[in-house]
């Protein structure tokens, strides 16, 4: 359990700043609201009617990231690598170049079906 202590001890002194942070911007902070302080943020741009339900998105919203996630997983998987690099040896550099390889096939693939382009 001593091993637990300074852990729990973290997120404890994190939530405590965080609550403590909320708490202090709340009694500090400005008063003054007016209509303008209570509508939606939307970049200067003037909000546009929503349909019921929340209207469809592009799916090019949901390729961007899914490609996100799949490259984002490419780092994951390199960073072990680069720590264990010297333990794995030639075969650890075979298998990275192979999953890299691999990795940018897939990259090329989606760059020539205009997968990066973003209208």
């Amino acid at each position: 359990m001593d091993l637990y202590i300074p852990i729990i001890v973290l997120g404890v002194l994190a939530f405590v700043f965080a609550a403590g942070s909320v708490a202090m911007a709340s009694l500090t902070g400005p008063k003054r609201w007016n209509r303008a302080r209570l509508d939606a943020y939307e970049c200067g741009i003037e909000p546009t009617p929503q349909p019921v339900g929340g209207g469809r998105f592009p799916i090019k919203y949901y390729l961007t990231a899914m490609l996100f996630i799949v490259f984002d997983i490419e780092i994951i998987f390199l960073y072990p690598w680069a720590v264990a690099f010297d333990r794995m040896g030639i075969f650890g550099l075979v298998e990275m170049v192979l999953f890299i390889v691999t990795v940018l096939v897939a990259y090329a693939y989606i760059w020539r079906r205009g997968g990066l382009e973003w209208d």
